[in-house]
Parts: structure tokens; sequence; C-alpha cells
């Protein structure tokens, strides 16, 4: 979805309105706004190629970073983040539509940015960095309310993405706390930092506020405002307002919280009830709409009391140039959320659970589950994530997924056999152990006849299926699991796809080619009908690697062509998934002799492969048996065995994995007449997860913290790295991984 890209005024402004053809166009400011234009300039002609505007609510940051806008000749990006961009590929997204506007490769990448934590760090975040660095002219680019988005994974995200503004270009963040990703640009000396200090206003300031707020004043009130307010702006509005209401500004002291809530109480109390009452239930909404606010508070007339509240400039600030959606401003939505806790407390719940069910039915699922958890809903939130987990996984929204679930307690979980199935999947999909295992075994403690007769069938199939790709019991059950779900799942379920390769998988276990055939056939047209990528992309590399061990390339290329044409479209660079179509793609490729696709190729899977584990045994073992033949053909024996060695680790946790072991055993046979032509040892999955962070300012320890890993354990890994890479510093590596593709796209 497009982000908002209206331009957040200092309280009482006309908001500044966006074109994403182009520059950012920014109407002038005009009531209540004092002119930075000599901070501006200064920042214009300064040598700081990025510039923090740092300041808590109220000192105007946007209000200056508009101005700019305003003022600048050079090509204009603005982008505005909220907390729901508070998750790395979601706020890559965000930042790559604005950067549209300052080269045309930016449109190519935007939806390259999802992916899994460490792929949108070591895929998406380069990528971005590599096309800002790459822009054709000029630009400033303004990242607005950056303290929207505090996580560790988006501070990586960013300080990767933002690393290298070009000579002549700046880059402007607005944030109410200082950032930590931009600790390295301090030390490189090409850091502006502007602070409340420098936003804070004089006598001169204060009189254009009261001037353009219709309030004359003496001198002396003037001395005496900018004093007791310390030049906070906001401040110094909300004190004209008191005046302009009849209120006694002069008996008003203490620190900016007191005068602030003081004075929005002067503003508040002589409203008419029922636009009180308005204003006290629409704060619990982050973006306001006539119809939303129609929704939470049961009423007809929002888009009139939106209009009053803007007439009469109660802190309401404009996100679009229509005029249909608005925010209020933060100090002001923080005291109508206080006094609606405070007079009807016990209505909050019930006006999140409005605002819930108007976004679940205008398709707006992540809000509706937040909304639903703050109204202390936890089970309807369960049922909604389990709704929309598949759809989400498919448009490659995979750390959606992973982010609701974060926010669900287990009791909650284990409760909901439909999120458990959800939660049970994602850990196997990470590759993540225990947490699959712990899952499985509680979805297997489900007793069926607690659940609804016309659940049963459908439960056991999910039940099944779990068993079935997880291999805990050998091939000839694990088949026969296979076969249960996939004649349980109805033509219409998205789970029947999967069920279908799962049974060719396992067909393949117990040595039956052709059933394995006919089942992965029958997976991509069901995929492809119920609109399952991920079931498409695996069946159909499935059957071009069955074409290639018949000879038939044409076929396989094909198929395999197919597949990688499905991971693109639905941006499924980063699923552990792909890793088989990359290696059965690279194969192609080099029977073709497309030498450098087909590095490129093997490259992707090398780093798809950090997620394939024992957990999906099937799925992990054929991974590196591909990447191993294709080391082969490469003339890399090297890297070959060190794969194999992988799979032998796997095979530990999963011994009894039919036919797929004789198959391993005839290749390792092959590799004793392996000619070597090249000898490379690749980075081991964990070293592969630990390389994207290497581009940070993270220390090793701060990278352990990351990675839940001893100091000692990251040193040791980035020494092998650095052995590996043949190369002696952090930069080098970064800038070797960049050159062989692994990292980047």
């Amino acid at each position: 979805m497009t982000k908002s890209h209206g331009v957040s005024p200092l309280l009482a402004v006309s908001p500044a309105s966006v074109s994403l053809e182009g520059k950012v166009i920014v109407n002038r400011p005009s009531r209540g706004t004092v002119t930075r234009r000599p901070l501006i300039e200064a920042a214009q002609r300064s040598s700081g190629r990025v510039v923090t505007v740092t300041a808590p609510a109220g000192y105007g940051k946007s209000t200056m970073a508009a101005e700019w806008a305003h003022l600048e000749n050079r090509r204009v990006a603005w982008a505005s983040l909220d907390r729901f961009d508070d998750e790395a590929g979601a706020l890559l997204t965000v930042l790559a539509m604005a950067c549209r506007s300052i080269t045309p490769r930016a449109a190519d990448i935007v939806p390259k940015m999802r992916g899994t934590e460490v792929a949108v760090l070591g895929g998406a975040a380069p990528l971005l960095a590599a096309v800002i660095r790459e822009a054709p002219e000029p630009f400033v680019l303004f990242i607005d309310d950056l303290h929207a988005v505090g996580s560790d994974e988006c501070q990586d995200a960013l300080e990767v993405a933002l690393a290298d503004v070009p000579e002549g270009s700046q880059l402007v963040l607005t944030s109410r706390y200082e950032q930590t990703f931009v600790t390295r640009r301090r030390l490189r000396a090409d850091m502006l930092e502007i602070g409340a200090d420098d936003l804070r206003l004089d006598a001169d300031g204060a009189r254009q506020i009261f001037s353009d707020s219709g309030v004359v004043v003496s001198d002396e009130d003037v001395t005496a405002a900018v004093a007791r307010s310390e030049g906070w702006p906001a401040g110094l509005f909300l004190y004209a307002l008191t005046v302009r209401a009849g209120g006694d500004a002069q008996s008003l002291f203490g620190d900016e919280r007191a005068i602030s809530d003081y004075l929005h109480l002067e503003a508040f109390a002589r409203l008419p009830e029922d636009l009180k009452s308005f204003l006290r239930r629409t704060a619990i909404l982050e973006e306001l709409s006539a119809p939303l606010c129609d929704a939470v508070v049961g009423i007809s007339n929002s888009s009139a009391h939106l209009r009053r509240v803007e007439e009469l400039n109660l802190f309401l600030v404009p996100l679009d140039r229509r005029r249909l959606r608005f925010r209020y401003h933060s100090l002001f939505r923080d005291f109508l959320v206080a006094q609606l806790n405070r007079d009807e407390g016990e209505i909050v719940g019930e006006l999140h659970v409005r605002a819930a069910t108007w976004f679940e039915e205008h398709g707006r699922p992540q809000a509706a589950v937040d909304h639903l958890l703050a109204a202390g809903e936890p089970t309807r939130a369960a049922r909604l994530i389990a709704a929309t987990a598949v759809p989400a996984y498919a448009r490659g929204d995979f750390a959606v997924i992973i982010g609701w679930l974060s926010r669900i307690e287990d009791a909650v979980i284990q409760a909901s056999p439909d999120l458990l199935v959800v939660a049970t999947w994602t850990a196997l999909l990470q590759g993540k152990s225990p947490s699959s295992e712990r899952w499985a075994a509680v979805l297997e403690d489900i007793d069926e006849d607690t659940l609804p007769e016309r659940r049963r069938a459908e439960f056991a199939s999910t039940r099944a299926l779990v068993r079935a790709v997880m291999c805990l019991h050998g091939p000839r059950m694990a088949y026969e699991d296979a076969a249960l779900a996939a004649a349980y799942e109805p033509e219409w379920s998205p789970w029947r796809a999967t069920a279908l390769y799962a049974l060719g998988s396992t067909a393949l276990l117990v040595g039956d080619r052709d059933a394995a055939a006919d089942a992965f056939s029958r997976s991509s047209a069901c995929a492809l009908e119920v609109g399952s990528s991920t079931s498409v992309m695996l069946s159909e590399a499935e059957l071009a690697l069955l074409a290639m061990e018949d000879g038939g390339w044409s076929q396989a290329e094909a198929r395999v062509d197919a597949a990688v044409r499905m991971i693109e479209e639905h941006h499924l660079e980063g699923y552990a998934l792909s890793a088989f179509v990359y290696a059965v793609a690279a194969r192609v490729a080099q029977h073709r002799e497309d030498t450098s696709t087909a590095q490129g190729h093997l490259s992707r899977a090398m780093r798809a492969r950090v997620d394939c584990t024992h957990v999906l045994p099937f799925l992990a073992i054929r991974v590196h048996l591909q990447l191993a033949k294709a080391f082969v053909n490469d003339g890399n024996r090297t890297a070959a065995v060190h794969v194999l060695r992988e799979i032998d680790e796997i095979l530990v946790r999963r011994p009894a994995m039919g036919a797929l072991v004789e198959d391993i055993d005839r290749f390792r046979r092959t590799l004793v007449d392996t000619v070597e032509r090249v000898a490379t040892v690749p980075l081991t999955p964990a070293e592969l997860r630990l390389l994207p962070y290497l581009q940070t300012h993270l220390t090793l320890a701060g990278i352990g913290q990351r990675l839940f890993i001893s100091r000692n354990t990251v040193s040791s890994e980035v020494g092998s790295i650095y052995r590996k890479l043949g190369v002696t510093t952090r930069g080098a590596a970064v800038d070797r991984a960049l050159e062989i593709g692994l990292l980047g796209h």
C-alpha cells in the first residue's frame, strides 16, 4: 500500500501537498508557521550529507523539513513513517517508493524490498543503497518521523540502505530522539546535527505566532511567554490559544508537559459536548477518515466534525491533498487519550473492536489485529491472523506473520488450532528448532473430538501434512501421511497444493518416481488455481529436475524458468523454499553454458539455504545435493564436499530418508573421479547469517546480541568469513560479498 506522504505541520499550518511524480511539491506553510530559512540555508551550505533534526514533539521538525523541501532546487523525495513501518521490509518499501522521485531505477526495486530479516539486510538494503548511490542528479531525501521505526532490524536496515549519499545530495532525518544507525556517520564528520536548542524561538518568532493566531500581546508578555516556554514552539502556540480563549496565560508555569496539558484543557473545555465526545473517541485512531470515524463513534456526520475541528485549528494534520485522511498532532492525541481513559474508560475496548471490524471489512488486517489486541481480544485476533496468514505468505509478507505471532501469547496460540497451525508452519519455514518440534508436538496433542465435527477432517489433514514434511517417523509413514492430507484437502483448499507437493516429495523417498511426477504435476496445476505461489515454484522445479534426469533439458529449462518467474513475481527471493529453485536453475544454466546466470542462481541458492534445516529434511537435503552437483559442474570439488558435510549434519537429526540416502551415496562415489579446476570453501549458513551485519556499525559484541550468540563465536565466524573471501578487513569482506552475489541482488 502506498504510504501517506503528507508533511506534518507545526500544530496549525497549511499542509504540504506531495506529488510522487518528479519532486515533492510542498505548499508554502501559511498560518502559525515561523520560517526556518536561515537554519535551512546554513544546512544546505554545510558539508553534511546527512542532516538530523532531533527534538521532542512540538518543535516544528516536520514544518522545517516541509519549508526546506519548498525551497529546494534539487530533486526531492519524501517519506513519512508510522509504527506500521517498524519492520525492515515494510520500511525499505516505503523508502524505495519515495526514491522514485529521484531515480527511475527505484520503481524497479520496490517489489524486491520484502523478505525475511536476513534477506532484507543482506539483499534488499544493499540493493536500495546502490540505487541511491547511483542517482542521476543531486537530490534531498527527507525521512520524517523516524522515531516510529525503532526496532533493531529497522536500524540495521537503515544503516545499510542509507550508507552512501552521493556528493551534492543530502539526507534529512527528523525524529524525536537520536537514531543509533547514524553513529558511523558522526565518525566520518559528514553529518550535521540540528537539535531542540536550534529550533527554539526567540521573541520575534513568538510575535509571529501571536500575530498569526490573532492575539495582541505586549512586549512584556512576549518576553514572559518566551521565558516560560523556553522557546518551545508548541508551548508558544498553545499560550496564544489560551490568551485568545480568554485564559490567564501569565498564570501558566511548570514543565513543558504541564503547560501542554493545561493549555490543551483550556482549548478543549469550551468545545460543544458532541465535538468533545468525537475527539475523545476517535483518539484511539492513528489515522482518521470520515467513514472510519463514523464506524468507531457510531454516528453519520464525522465529515462535518472533521471540518469543524480543522476550522478551529485543533491540531488536525491532513495526510493527503484531498483532505480525506488526517491524524491528530501527537501532543493533542496524548491529551485526548488521557481524557477518554478518565471519562469513558469503560468503552475503550468497544471502540477498538469497532475500529478492528472496519479495518477488517476494508482489507487492512494488520490494523485490525492491532486494534483487537488493544481491545484485549486476542482470540479474535488469533482467528484473523490464521485467516490471513496464507495470503500474506504468498504475497511475500512473511515478516508480517512473524510480527503478528510475536505479539500473541503462547497460551492463546495453543488454544486456537488454526493459529497453532500457522505458528507451526512459520517455524518450519524459518528452519527453526526447537520451535518447530514444540509446536508440532502441541498440534499432535489436540484431541480431535473437541473440535466441531465439520472441522475434524480438515484438522486431521493439516496435522498429517506437518508430520509428512517433517518426516519424523521415516519415509513410509511420511508418504502415508502425505497421501492422507492430499485425500482430505478439497480442490479449493489453499493447503491442497502443499499436500500434493508433500505427496510427490515423499513418493521420491520411497522410490516411486512415477507417483512423484504425477503428484508434482497435480500440485503445480492446483497451485495455479488457488494462488499458491510457493507450491508452483517448488513443483515446477521438481518437474524440471525429473526432466533433467531423463535428458529432457529443453523441458527442464521451461519448467525452471517458470519457477524462477514465480519467485520474482511474488518477491520470494529471501524464502528458504527458493533455494531449491535457484539450485536447479543453476544446473540448467550450466548445461547451456550460461556461466553468468548460473553463478547468480548459485549465489542466491547458497544465501537462501540458510534456513534449510533438518526441520524440513527432504527439502533441505535436496537443496544441498543440487548445490553440491552444481559446484562439481563448476569444477569446485572442495565446495561440493563442504555442502555434503552439511547434508551429514541433517542426516544425524533425520537419518531415515529412504531413497534419498542412496542418491547421496551415489553422488559421493562420483566425487572420487572429479577434477578440481577451482577450490573455494563456501560460507556456512551461520556465516551467511552473520555476513549482512558486517555492513553495519555494530561491534562483534553487538552482532552477537542481534544473533543471540557469544562474542567469541562472532569473532571466530568473522575470521572464517575473511579467510574464505580472501580479505583482511570488514569493508573488503562486504565489497567481496557484493561482488560475488552473497550480498545485494
